[in-house]
């Protein structure tokens, strides 16, 4: 469970991020963020992990503050939580296992992971993750050899190596085709199902939030404006959301 209590984001050029936002997040749930291009998507996922630290109220995480936490503690509390990117966020010129296995570094001593010695435990984790994502054989190639659509694959199946209780998605298909868009989105939500795991990602296309989401938030200008299942959220409630701009924002 994630609880958003009262949060507020406010940044150094006084641009507001977050206004006063109180939420809960259910364990399980597949809930996808809509809003305009600076409506405070990317903010309210970034804060769960404290990418970004908010101006007051708290997040907790099962009973706990990670608003609060602090060295071991927070890096324990981060370990739970994976996060995809738009950028896929991998290093380039390492293979396919060894961006995999990145996702244990936070179980392991500094020392191990700078020699990247890892145990046959996690080698086999990592491969078992790959394998999810229908890219095993890929496993020692580089990942600047992949398309667009693998490289996401490679970042999700990171967070399952990772074994993270929450997965956070920041526009993940943003830089990908009509078709992979497809099978990412499908990825996701299959591990959502299959493995329980808590999945927030922040979305651009309404047809896409409608097809995946078990719930919905919609944001504007920093306030939380719509919350509520699929089947609430209707042409309306979209249009308010985005100002009345949504035949550009829907997917062709």
């Amino acid at each position: 469970m994630i609880e958003f209590k009262s949060v507020s984001k406010t940044y150094p050029n006084g641009v507001i991020g977050l206004k006063d936002v109180s939420v809960t997040i259910n364990e399980g749930e597949l809930v996808v963020i809509v809003g305009l291009s600076g409506a405070g998507k990317s903010t309210f996922l970034r804060s769960i992990n404290r990418l970004n630290e908010i101006s007051s109220g708290e997040i907790l995480i099962s009973g706990r503050s990670i608003t609060r936490a602090k060295g071991k503690d927070l890096r324990i509390m981060r370990r739970d939580i994976g996060m995809i990117f738009q950028s896929f966020n991998l290093v380039k010129r390492s293979s396919v296992l060894k961006n995999v296995l990145a996702g244990r570094v936070g179980y392991h001593s500094t020392a191990r992971t700078l020699t990247g010695m890892f145990p046959k435990e996690d080698l086999e984790l990592a491969f078992e993750s790959l394998k999810k994502v229908g890219i095993e054989q890929k496993a020692y190639m580089r990942a600047d050899e992949l398309s667009g659509g693998q490289q996401q694959r490679v970042a999700i199946a990171r967070t399952l190596a990772q074994q993270a209780k929450i997965l956070l998605a920041d526009e993940p298909i943003a830089s990908l085709d009509p078709v992979t868009t497809i099978q990412v989105m499908d990825d996701i939500a299959r591990i959502n199902k299959e493995m329980n795991i808590t999945t927030i990602v922040n979305l651009h296309h309404i047809d896409l939030a409608k097809k995946y989401a078990t719930r919905i938030l919609g944001f504007r200008e920093g306030k939380l404006v719509f919350d509520g299942p699929v089947e609430e959220a209707t042409d309306e409630i979209f249009d308010y959301i985005y100002n009345g701009k949504t035949e550009e924002l829907a997917e062709v």
